[in-house]
């Protein structure tokens, strides 16, 4: 299940408060010691939205279907597992997202792994225990996997390199499969943008120069690595209401910008940056389809 996060610049103007630039780059500028008041401000917020969150999927989703005693299912086999990768990246930005702010206000590096980086682990697991109680799903075990996963590969490279080498990121298309099923796959595009796995794309995208110490890359530029798939009218690989799905796995080589590491002094760019680095810049790519099919996009998406 994807959870979408509002825009800061729009948390700001609703606050009624205006910034000069200047006032502006102070406050997002990190506190290089503990700020109680920053913390405080982060765990409130936080916690807010979280429970608004839950709230509102109780409500307006989970209200619509019929709720079961707790149970389980094996989900593992579905939508050639777009879905887990889903989980994984939304789990890695989410504790991303959690230890960047605390770094804002100043908490120490070992908090900001243990209270932070844990942020998106902690909130996919109250939605998958919500799952757990409602009769159309069920808790999947896989989908905790895959949570632990993206928060593991967030935590993991702070302990190891104490920078984030690898970044996950998203990229999308349009696709035909939308129109057909556009109950289940998405009617217009900002459904279609989280709900057709068909136009989805998972990158891992891994900084360059953090492991080969050039002197002649750039030091934002990356090569990605992508997961995709396409062909899926249903999760299940047989349908008996759609017999003649075409379902392939894409696997995907290209460049990438990690915008985090383009250098500027203004603490409103790097913030900028650093919420839109979350989407893959497009680039050309090269894709190796399960079918053993090998071709070039000019741009991929």
């Amino acid at each position: 299940m994807k959870v979408s996060i509002s825009c800061f610049a729009i948390l700001l103007l609703s606050s009624g408060l205006l910034f000069s630039q200047s006032k502006l780059n102070t406050f997002l500028k990190p506190s290089d010691s503990l700020d109680t008041k920053r913390r405080n401000t982060v765990a409130i917020t936080e916690a807010a939205m979280a429970s608004a969150t839950l709230i509102a999927l109780n409500q307006l989703w989970y209200a619509d279907y019929p709720r079961s005693s707790f149970k389980t299912l094996n989900d593992s086999g579905e939508w050639l597992q777009m879905d887990k990768m889903g989980h994984v990246f939304s789990s890695y930005q989410l504790g991303r997202l959690g230890a960047n702010t605390l770094n804002w206000a100043g908490v120490s590096k070992k908090d900001q792994l243990l209270y932070g980086s844990t942020l998106g682990f902690g909130f996919l697991t109250v939605v998958e225990v919500m799952d757990g109680y409602s009769e159309e799903w069920g808790f999947s075990w896989t989908d905790m996997a895959a949570n632990a996963t993206g928060t593991g590969l967030h935590i993991g490279q702070e302990l190891l390199w104490n920078e984030q080498r690898i970044v996950l990121k998203y990229s999308f298309h349009t696709t035909k499969f939308a129109k057909q099923r556009p109950n289940k796959l998405g009617d217009g595009f900002s459904e279609e943008f989280l709900k057709d796995y068909n136009g989805q794309t998972y990158w891992l995208s891994a900084n360059i120069n953090s492991f080969l110490k050039t002197e002649f890359v750039p030091n934002w530029l990356n090569v990605a690595f992508g997961y995709g798939a396409e062909g899926m009218l249903t999760g299940e690989a047989y349908d008996p209401l759609f017999l003649n799905q075409n379902r392939k796995r894409q696997y995907y080589l290209s460049l990438d910008i990690d915008l985090t590491r383009i250098k500027t002094n203004s603490s409103v760019l790097k913030s900028i940056f650093d919420v839109i680095n979350v989407i893959k810049v497009p680039f050309p790519t090269l894709e190796l389809d399960s079918n053993g099919r090998l071709k070039g996009h000019l741009v991929y998406f």
